[in-house]
């Protein structure tokens, strides 16, 4: 391996570099989602619900006060405001949420996209050796020119491997932050539809 890396030519530092970044973002993130598992308690959703709908509205405060699910989090952020934005403020809560489920996607998009790009650019700076190396020593010596294409080579096999091996954790952190939206849109529709079935039953009891 260190004597492909140094074959490869300039380029495989930033390559490595790349390499080294997506690494670190996907254990980052895979740390981050693992937590969120833990955290996450669709009974404390529920029971939020049900006590909206029962127009206890304390009661629910306090339950999303004590939890620590996203769901219920966004859904207190909505109750703590109801009287004023209800759904102002769970969107700003959700907003908050799904920015922090993204974070550090756009560093995984760059690296996809640049990797290749580096890999190109250390395989045009390889043919450039071998040619000048030609013109300098003509046919006499064919191995001076084969290694520059041979960095050529590994250059570009480098950059499609980690541009690749990137492409397959970024999209399943997207499509996670995908199905964590819907669900948290999901959620705080219904507590709008349970807020309105709370208000009318604590108005017909008065």
């Amino acid at each position: 391996m260190q004597a492909l890396f140094v074959k490869g030519g300039p380029m495989m530092w930033p390559l490595l570099i790349c390499s080294v970044l997506s690494v670190t973002v996907v254990l980052e993130r895979a740390i981050f989602w693992w937590q969120t598992g833990r955290r996450r308690n669709g009974g404390d959703v529920d029971d939020i619900i049900q006590r909206v709908e029962e127009g206890d509205f304390r009661g629910a405060l306090s339950i999303a006060d004590g939890s620590s699910a996203t769901g219920a989090l966004v859904l207190g952020a909505g109750l703590a405001q109801r009287d004023h934005g209800l759904r102002e403020s769970m969107q700003m809560a959700a907003e908050d949420a799904i920015e922090r489920m993204k974070r550090g996607l756009n560093v995984l998009d760059t690296i996809i996209t640049m990797a290749p790009l580096l890999g190109i650019l250390g395989t045009v700076l390889g043919i450039i050796q071998s040619f000048d190396l030609l013109g300098q020593s003509g046919i006499q010596d064919p191995k001076a020119v084969t290694g520059g294409i041979a960095q050529a080579l590994i250059s570009t096999a480098a950059g499609l491997s980690v541009a690749l091996v990137t492409l397959v954790p970024f999209n399943l952190l997207v499509a996670r932050v995908q199905s964590a939206t819907s669900r948290l849109g999901n959620v705080t529709t219904r507590l709008e539809v349970a807020c309105r079935k709370g208000m009318e039953r604590h108005g017909a009891s008065q």
